[in-house]
């Protein structure tokens, strides 16, 4: 297949989710968040929070749309699906690595569930495209759901299978299911990104008319 020549706007946006930089970090107020780690810490010590592992392009958009639902507590922006110790952006962005960009979503289940979560999952974005999300692709951009039980993997797949069967995609579902084995936090100035750079080129050009695609489909479960 031919490739179109791209124009220097959309140049911009492609690449501006592979180079930031770490000077955004001085945004965050680190101590407000450090208390509210520690209080989400001993709530899921206690049980009365679980978390949930998701990977979908990049973790810009992710993050903004768990975010965005009723019953998510927090969620992280990191690395999962791969072999490698302490991965970092620039190996895992340029993929170098067998990670891909994920999120690790933190949820009260009493008000929101695993299964909304498989739901909003798969109505923010193409699940049939393999290894990215425009404009986004390489296999550290490819789309995973991480499991943490058998009854989770049962859950993931009977969706998967259910819209395979739907015949709403002409493609079948690449999403990946894996067992989950570690969440590698990613560096604090990706956290919040979309939230704290809301005049990024990339922001603007694709994580928020991602996030309002998904939030005309999903309003009954959002904040």
């Amino acid at each position: 297949m031919k490739r179109k020549l791209l124009s220097p706007l959309f140049i911009c946006l492609l690449i501006s989710c592979l180079f930031t930089s770490s000077n955004d970090s001085a945004d965050v107020n680190d101590s407000m968040k450090k208390e509210k780690l520690e209080s989400l810490s001993k709530r899921l010590q206690s049980g009365s929070l679980k978390t949930a592992y998701f990977a979908s392009g990049c973790f810009w958009c992710v993050e903004a749309i768990y975010e965005s639902i009723r019953g998510v507590e927090e969620v992280i922006s990191g690395y999962s699906g791969g072999e490698e110790k302490n991965p970092g952006y620039n190996q895992v962005s340029m993929g170098i690595t067998s990670h891909a960009e994920a999120v690790e979503v933190i949820y009260d289940p009493k008000i929101v569930s695993f299964e909304i979560l498989i739901r909003a999952y798969y109505a923010s974005q193409n699940p049939t495209t393999v290894n990215g999300q425009h404009p986004d692709f390489g296999s550290q951009y490819r789309s995973i759901i991480f499991y943490q039980s058998p009854q989770e993997k049962k859950m993931i797949e009977d969706y998967i299978s259910k819209l395979n069967k739907s015949q709403e995609y002409d493609l079948p579902i690449a999403t990946e299911v894996l067992p989950y084995k570690k969440f590698w936090k990613a560096e604090e100035y990706h956290q919040d990104f979309e939230k704290r750079n809301p005049s990024h080129p990339y922001v603007k050009g694709v994580s928020i008319p991602r996030l309002r695609k998904f939030q005309a489909k999903f309003k009954e479960y959002l904040k």
